[in-house]
């Protein structure tokens, strides 16, 4: 046993030094206070590294297949009035949501943007309870009120009791209203009466909308929309107005869910309008992003850029309409992000390199400093030192 215990003892990478021959210096000491910060600095920070996650990010192609697109806007108009504004959307695959109205919600403002009234849909004028004629005929007895809708029925059955049905109607048919005071639902209801009232106000349009994963675009503009030579165009000329403002402040739009780190480079965006009517376009590429937290929780969201463009449009010139035009396309390529811990193992390998290598580190300095100062001072003794 006592030849096995010496073959070990020869194995013995750190031979000890008798106390006798040890030399304390102050630099040695002053150099060990330092080192021991360093240690300690870079202790606490591999610990806090360890302690929070870490986020990994990796791009892949998107090859995700029939998804919908999720669409979150809160946008203000301060000089646009809600009963003139509407929201329409449409994609490269033909599918168009005119005149949207679901899941979203407008509130009329004030001049100085106080909040006068919020609907979740239908701001303006209520449904007339009797309307004045049956498609122009006599009503029989017991027989329920219909009005007409001026040539746009699809049917004798259609009936149009308000104002709206009968521009609704005239939009299926591809047909511009010029004139609301020849409609007697729209005379009744004073819709221009109201447009008039309703001068100076503001509209805050807020909602999300639900669309094909496919590029597309969406767009708030005055008037009613409808196709007409497989053109978009709004009946403008039923509000009897030279221009409209279309300065707006874009609160918030966002492609998708939140997810932490995210940012939107439209939230707060505002433009004020100069020339009498405008066309503010957005054109934006879309990344799809996933987001995976330390718990395993996902969340499929995107992030986007953007670039602005405005130029000048006239009532009645189709190619440049008056309103806030927001065109997207998707990127082919897919951002993820995961979160996780650095490993155990990993933390004490980087601790055992701190405290080894500042301790090296620290070593070679203080050798360093010592054989310096001792050749200075022999230097000094038999009087070469200059």
């Amino acid at each position: 046993m006592d030849g096995l215990f010496n073959r070990l003892r020869n194995l013995d990478a750190y031979p000890k030094i008798n106390e006798d021959f040890y030399s304390r210096t102050l630099s040695g000491g002053v150099i060990t206070l330092l080192s021991s910060v360093v240690m300690f600095l870079l202790f606490f920070s591999e610990l806090r590294l360890y302690l929070h996650a870490v986020t990994e990010t990796k791009l892949v192609v998107d090859t995700s297949r029939g998804e919908t697109l999720k669409i979150n806007f809160d946008v203000t108009f301060p000089a646009l009035p809600c009963s003139i504004l509407s929201l329409d959307a449409m994609d490269i695959s033909g599918e168009q949501h005119l005149d949207v109205k679901h899941d979203i919600t407008k509130r009329r403002l004030d001049s100085h943007g106080n909040i006068i009234e919020s609907r979740q849909e239908g701001i303006g004028a209520p449904k007339i309870e009797k309307p004045l004629q049956r498609h122009g005929g006599r009503l029989e007895h017991n027989e329920t009120y219909c009005g007409s809708c001026y040539g746009a029925e699809a049917s004798d059955e259609d009936c149009c009791n308000s104002c709206e049905e009968v521009r609704e109607a005239y939009r299926k048919k591809g047909w511009g209203m010029s004139n609301p005071d020849l409609i007697d639902q729209c005379k009744r209801e004073g819709f221009l009466q109201r447009i008039k009232e309703e001068e100076g106000e503001g509209c805050n349009i807020y909602g999300f909308l639900e669309v094909n994963k496919v590029a597309g675009n969406f767009h708030f503009a005055p008037g009613k929309s409808f196709q007409q030579s497989n053109v978009h165009v709004h009946d403008l000329l039923a509000f009897q107005k030279d221009s409209f403002n279309i300065s707006h402040r874009i609160n918030r739009l966002a492609f998708g869910d939140y997810f932490p780190g995210v940012i939107n480079p439209l939230d707060r965006v505002q433009w004020t309008q100069d020339t009498p009517s405008g066309m503010y376009q957005y054109f934006i590429k879309v990344v799809p992003t996933v987001y995976t937290d330390v718990n395993g929780n996902t969340i499929q969201s995107n992030q986007f850029s953007v670039t602005e463009h405005f130029r000048t449009a006239e009532v009645g010139q189709l190619q440049a309409l008056p309103g806030v035009f927001f065109f997207y396309d998707l990127s082919p390529i897919k951002v993820t992000f995961s979160e996780g811990h650095v490993s155990f193992l990993h933390f004490l390998t980087n601790v055992c390199a701190i405290i080894g290598g500042v301790f090296t580190v620290s070593g070679i300095l203080d050798s360093f400093i010592y054989h310096g100062q001792r050749a200075i001072k022999k230097k000094m003794e038999i009087g070469k030192f200059s």
